[in-house]
């Protein structure tokens, strides 16, 4: 058995079997009308709510991209959802049950008579209805290929450019696509190293599907196909009929007068590249030890060895006492631990690290943003230069930017059945992915021969619904970031036995002196309409070793080595296709304990809870490794067999993975939350922040509190999300312990003075980033927002620099970012992107203010650094940084930006949809929210 298929469950193989020949079956090509299947029972009765913003229409005609730029017109279904998903900002407060559908779309399966809007039928075995209030696909197939193929029409019609974009960002070819926009550069060159593939390696994937996981392999490959089909179908549909996306003629690959070109045909392929920007950024895990490294050579030069090591360890907190845990009742999941005798650790030599060149062969405008703009016809002069700042502008997409950290997205808050109004367990959840437009999920209903859902599917890999509802359970996601990822040391050499250098491009393989493979893309582009930068052209190169890419050099001893980067699902992009084909299978998950072994089969690291009307559940899914004992997991690691993962393979990147039982699980739980916090006990964090301020804790709280008084309802639980969605964790949880060691002492500057009044009435009021009325764009307490915005990354320093030195306080931030509020364009989530307070000191603060003040601290820092310890240093380091926040102005806290000017708050932190195309929206309030969210209660069960 290969040691992928180690992987397989034996749970389910019976059931895949016994399944193979009904599903293989139900793929007929023809387009033959089958019986029509059995009517769906809806058991959530009305109670299941759903919203993504803008809208569903994500595609616009050259004509609607114009009248968008002219006189602000949108097209139908592509703005319709933004006003009710801003709207609970306000009507949270007075939220009941009834009116919850102010805010969401009603979610039950079908379309009424009389609320239909369209019926198209791409095939005689399907229908695509889709409903008057949001245009949503309810597709319903009397075959199998019917169902799938109507799905990728769907697609098609909804997000047609947004696939072609991310086909190409995953190949790597986004310049010569969309432009040659600085940030397309950037982009593609932050995403290709991480999962570059020859078209072969693509090939390989689908194969390995096809081959390697049963009946349930070949289904869903034949899903992906029919998929494709109807994608394509749709494509040379709008093509011949002039109503394909406007963006193909702004970009030069259509001539708008004689409908000269091409959108280039789908292929399976394509949708393991899409898969692999979508599960890398979203469900990957690990990685980042060099830099690790780094950081903690720099603690032992300043501290010597030992005790350096010590100060590390308390600022990585790896399994802090103190973290809020989505499995808080004392299970405990042992996972990448630190060994007590670690072996094999591949520390470089201090200064030797450099980063691999990516980028080669530079002509024309490669690595500037220089401009030269096209003249472009009069009638299409109103979207002249819309993509100048790139198609996806930097740092909209997790992990990408400049010194972007990768970032864990999405909330979930569950109540179990008994402390409920109903006696039903109730859910409010969904993933936090971002805000574009269009967005980068769609909605759709999926009913057909084994597929009955409803939900969001990431455009292009849409053949289940991810995210979403079946006939009696719902389900949803948060990233989970486990470690998945590790970074190898190898040992560099000369195939003829001369000495080797750091610039070597062979490498000892199992004690075989072997040839790096190179892969390689070249892209160029030329000014359009859309985006006027200059022509040019270069070289993406990145090394491919058995061991994963190579991302630095450095030497260990003096001997030169290369560090290498593998993850778990590297080869593997597409495989947990079969997971979510589970999902969908109302066959198959009919509780908790299904769910939880069809959650299983998702490779990449996500924590997924479920609801229906009986138990409220999660599990962690993720490809992890088993790895040799004594290997540290969050350091660099020697490239030896002894230090490898258990039964590696390099030829498939298969080896042993931990069982079921050893992830994170559990059925029944009081309450559940997440976001992207510590899964349970003994699971050690793959990366620094996890300590004993999160932002999970304006969840817990909210949720234990409503779970002790008891009686929830879904507008309670809904309250509780959205009251967390505008708050600031610095106010709520920092706050106070700033303010008491403040006032440890009289404040006599009477500036300063008033400013810790507004800081503490800002406090007592609940520390909301929230208007003073709908529509006032003012914050209430806007002054003590400023000053905390203003005060926050001068106090961090204040506190830590003085006592860790700059170069090692330089490293530890190099790690983890010291803030990200809503207005931090400089933080891990950009600018206007809804996600905050994800990445930041906050626990470093806590526990260095709580030993200060003499308070009980588990898992304190290894030594304290405000004041050195002395309270009364520490108030006036304090109040030194206070003072300094106060005297700085509005417009340069908020310094501005192309969707802002300088000095507004409220704007600086609003929600901007980044165009993806060429329809814009309107900034909306800012909020802490899941991009894509449901609310459910199922009151019945099969």
């Amino acid at each position: 058995m290969p040691p992928r298929t180690v992987k397989l469950r034996a749970a389910t193989v019976a059931a895949v079997l016994a399944l193979g020949a009904a599903l293989l079956a139900a793929s007929p090509q023809s387009g033959a009308a089958a019986a029509e299947p059995a009517p769906v029972t809806d058991y959530c009765r009305g109670q299941c709510d759903d919203i993504l913003p803008p809208g569903e229409n994500g595609n616009a005609t050259l004509v609607e991209i114009l009248g968008n730029k002219t006189i602000g017109t949108h097209p139908a279904h592509s703005d319709d959802q933004l006003d009710r998903y801003n709207g609970l900002v306000a009507g949270h407060t007075g939220l009941t049950d009834q009116k919850l559908t102010e805010f969401f779309n009603d979610a039950s399966f079908g379309v009424p008579e009389d609320q239909v809007e369209s019926v198209t039928s791409p095939r005689s075995d399907v229908t695509i209805t889709r409903d008057k209030a949001s245009g949503v696909p309810h597709i319903k197939g009397t075959t199998r290929y019917g169902t799938e193929f109507g799905a990728g029409y769907a697609a098609g019609q909804d997000r047609l450019w947004l696939m072609d974009l991310f086909r190409h960002i995953g190949r790597g070819e986004l310049t010569s696509f969309a432009g040659g926009a600085l940030a397309n550069q950037g982009l593609e060159q932050q995403f290709w190293p991480q999962a570059p593939y020859t078209e072969a390696d693509l090939e390989a994937q689908v194969e390995y599907i096809r081959t390697h996981e049963g009946a349930r392999g070949e289904q869903a490959m034949a899903d992906a196909q029919a998929y494709v089909d109807g994608i394509n179908a749709y494509r040379e549909k709008s093509k011949n009929g002039r109503y394909f996306p406007g963006e193909y003629v702004l970009t030069g690959k259509i001539d708008a007068i004689t409908n000269v070109g091409e959108i280039q045909p789908f292929k399976l392929t394509d949708l393991i590249s899409i898969a692999s920007v979508v599960g890398g950024q979203f469900g990957g895990g690990g990685g980042g030890e060099v830099q690790a490294a780094l950081s903690l050579l720099a603690a032992q030069q300043k501290y010597g060895v030992a005790e350096g090591t010590r100060v590390w360890e308390s600022f990585r907190q790896r399994e802090d006492p103190e973290a809020v845990l989505t499995v808080h009742d004392g299970t405990s999941f042992p996972y990448a631990r630190k060994p007590d005798q670690a072996r094999g650790t591949a520390l470089p030599d201090a200064g030797s690290v450099t980063a691999e060149p990516l980028i080669h062969d530079r002509t024309g405008s490669a690595g500037t943003d220089r401009k030269a703009p096209v003249e472009a016809p009069a009638g299409l002069k109103k979207a002249q230069g819309i993509h100048d700042d790139g198609v996806i502008p930097e740092g909209s997409l997790p992990g990408s930017g400049t010194g972007a950290q990768k970032r864990g997205m999405s909330n979930a808050l569950l109540v179990s059945g008994k402390h409920t109004a109903s006696g039903n367990p109730i859910a409010v959840f969904g993933p936090q992915t971002g805000y574009f437009a269009p967005q980068l999920m769609m909605l759709q209903e999926l009913q057909g021969p084994g597929i009955s859902a409803r939900g969001v599917s990431f455009a292009g890999v849409g053949m289940y619904v991810q995210m979403g509802r079946g006939q009696d359970y719902a389900w949803s996601a948060t990233s989970a970031g486990q470690d998945i990822t590790d970074t190898y040391a190898v040992e560099l050499c000369e195939p003829d036995g001369t000495t080797p250098t750091k610039e070597s491009t062979h490498y000892l393989n199992r004690g075989t002196c072997t040839a790096m493979e190179t892969l390689s893309h070249t892209n160029s582009w030329k000014p359009t309409v859309a985006d006027s930068t200059a022509a040019g052209s270069y070289r993406m190169q990145v090394r491919r070793t058995d061991y994963g890419i190579v991302t630095h050099r450095a030497t260990i001893g003096g001997r030169p080595v290369a560090y290498t980067s593998l993850r778990t699902t590297y080869r593997h992009e597409a495989d947990s296709i079969i997971g979510f084909q589970m999902f969908n299978d109302p066959d198959y998950v009919k509780d908790a304990a299904s769910f939880q072994r069809a959650a299983s089969n998702i490779d990449y690291a996500f924590n997924w809870f479920y609801a229906d009307s009986r138990t409220a559940a999660y599990y962690n899914s993720g490809m992890n490794p088993v790895r040799a004992a004594g290997v540290d997991p969050a350091l660099p690691v020697r490239a030896e067999r002894a230090y490898e993962w258990q039964g590696y393979d390099p030829a498939g990147n298969t080896a042993q993975y931990t069982a079921f039982a050893e992830h994170p699980h559990s059925s029944g739980q009081d309450y559940y939350v997440s976001w992207n916090n510590r899964q349970a006990e003994g699971y050690a964090t793959a990366g620094f922040g996890f300590g004993a301020v999160h932002r999970g804790d304006l969840l817990d709280d909210r949720v234990a509190k409503l779970v002790e008084e008891g009686g929830v309802t879904r507008a309670s639980l809904t309250r509780a999300m959205a009251e967390a969605a505008v708050t600031d964790l610095r106010g709520e949880q920092l706050l106070p312990e700033l303010l008491k060691v403040i006032r440890s002492g009289p404040v006599t500057d009477p500036e300063l003075n008033t400013a810790v009044q507004q800081l503490e009435s800002w406090r007592a009021a609940g520390s909301q980033r929230r208007e003073t009325a709908p529509g006032s764009h003012a914050y209430g307490h806007a002054d003590a927002v400023r000053i905390m915005d203003a005060w926050w990354p001068k106090l961090v320093e204040a506190e830590f620099a003085p006592g860790l030195g700059n170069e090692l306080y330089g490293a530890l931030t190099a790690n983890l970012a010291t803030d990200e509020s809503p207005a931090a364009g400089h933080g891990p989530s950009g600018a206007h992107s809804g996600s905050a307070f994800q990445y930041g000191w906050w626990g470093f603060v806590d526990k260095d203010l709580r030993q200060v003040l003499g308070q009980e601290v588990e898992g304190p820092l290894a030594r304290t650094y405000c004041g050195d310890g002395d309270r009364t240093v520490c108030r006036d380091v304090l109040l030194a940084a206070l003072k300094q926040a106060v005297a700085e102005p509005a417009t340069e806290v908020y310094p501005g930006d192309g969707s802002c000017k300088p000095g507004e708050q409220w704007c600086s932190d609003s929600i901007v949809h980044r165009a993806l195309g060429g329809i814009t929206q309107k900034a909306i309030h800012w909020q802490n929210r899941p991009t894509y969210q449901q609310v459910v209660e199922f009151p019945a069960h099969r």
